[in-house]
């Protein structure tokens, strides 16, 4: 295997989970009885550039196909953490009815639509139909597409280019990159948000491994993509989203500006827990194996004592978790979600049955096990009645932990 970045050979296993359906190829009740597709989902890194990567087993326009069943505006959360952002940035850039913005995998509209009500004009670029129909309904312009060099040289120039959650989704980083350096004007700014490889490391993440990420970022790794492809990343903002986010601020090479002391204090993070050493990434498939044995353990304990267990969240890192594994739908009842592609259909892999919260309050479950841990406060508030019959909940990251909400 060849690095997506350097090219150099990757030897080094990061973690290896095993095989597993595509975490968002979610099943309808006649494709049940069907042959599954299961790949590799087996993680490197690069002893070169250290760009930990999974190989890309499925191609891109398979994994994020027309019915993709992922729409950002379902987290309340989320949505307010977008409406801050163009708040934020809008006042930063002075933005006005004269800018130009282009979001890359704008999904629903979810944040454009805070621009468009300010009479920014925005531009989205996603692939996906089903997300896009729904941006487009908003009002919001939207371009069917990968992002990537050939689409950039079609695009405005932009003042801004803002990416949220995708340069871990792209399979080509180069490509993606040099798009950005094409469309981006000559005093414009970048700005991508991405989980935090640190984070990753640290808290347990394996769950937010799966095939739709090729890439798990670092500070350093991505400042040096960038800096390959003629753009500087200047500053960088620490997030809790997804578990612990950076937002990177980038800009042409060619323009004088100061990198921040913030920039420096998270690369010191960084080396301080050796990503620039292969030896920082060794021990980590100890840890998630320890998060599997714990989780079954629970499950196989709670089965014994005729306990009833949910899932909430029929999300692409919950997927991971079950299938690693080895979890049906004999040891979790079914899975509660709000996203109304996503109801009526089976879990990839596990064929647990995505239904609606309405069948909470039927089950009275002991235990609500939550899959997408990162808005696990939204989701307490939400299933806050599930006390009335001293229902309790459960997250498995970064180590299995049982709460009242």
């Amino acid at each position: 295997m060849k690095c997506r970045f350097c090219n150099h050979e990757v030897t080094h296993e990061f973690l290896d989970l095993l095989n597993a359906p595509p975490s968002n190829s979610y099943l309808t009740l006649e494709k049940l009885n069907e042959p599954e597709t299961f790949y590799p989902l087996k993680v490197l890194v690069c002893g070169h550039c250290f760009l930990v990567q999974v190989d890309e087993y499925q191609k891109s326009n398979e994994l994020f196909n027309a019915d993709y069943p992922y729409f950002s505006s379902m987290s309340s959360s989320w949505l307010e953490h977008a409406k801050n952002y163009v708040e934020m940035i809008t006042h930063q850039q002075n933005l006005h009815q004269h800018s130009q913005v282009i979001e890359i995998a704008s999904n629903d509209g979810y944040l454009l639509q805070f621009f468009k009500s300010k009479n920014i004009p925005c531009l989205g670029v996603e692939p996906t139909k089903s997300t896009a129909d729904v941006a487009r309904s908003k009002g919001i312009d939207v371009i069917e597409d990968f992002f990537g060099e050939r689409l950039a040289g079609h695009l405005p120039k932009a003042d801004l280019i803002l990416g949220n959650n995708v340069l871990a989704h792209v399979p080509n980083i180069n490509d993606f990159v040099k798009g950005l350096k094409i469309v981006l004007k000559q005093k414009g700014i970048i700005t991508m948000e991405f989980p935090h490889l640190l984070n990753l490391i640290e808290k347990n993440q394996f769950d937010t491994i799966y095939h739709e990420h090729f890439s798990y970022l670092s500070l350093m790794t991505t400042m040096n993509i960038f800096k390959a492809h003629g753009l500087q990343v200047y500053d960088v903002e620490e997030l809790s989203t997804h578990g612990g986010s950076l937002r990177i601020y980038a800009t042409h090479i060619e323009n004088t500006v100061s990198a921040t002391q913030q920039l420096a204090t998270v690369l010191e993070k960084e080396m301080s827990a050796n990503l620039h050493k292969i030896e920082g990434y060794n021990g980590f498939q100890i840890k998630a194996n320890n998060i599997k044995y714990d989780f079954l353990n629970f499950l196989l304990k709670a089965k014994s004592e005729n306990k009833k267990v949910i899932g909430y969240g029929a999300a692409a890192k919950g997927n991971t978790l079950l299938n690693y594994c080895g979890i049906k739908n004999d040891l979790i009842d079914f899975v509660v979600d709000k996203a109304p592609l996503k109801i009526g259909k089976y879990l990839p892999g596990s064929h647990i049955p995505i239904v609606t919260e309405e069948r909470v309050r039927e089950l009275k479950p002991d235990f609500v096990v939550i899959f997408p841990w990162n808005i696990k406060e939204e989701i307490f508030n939400q299933l806050e009645y599930i006390k009335e019959w001293n229902g309790k909940f459960l997250v498995a990251i970064p180590y299995i932990e049982i709460m009242n909400g």
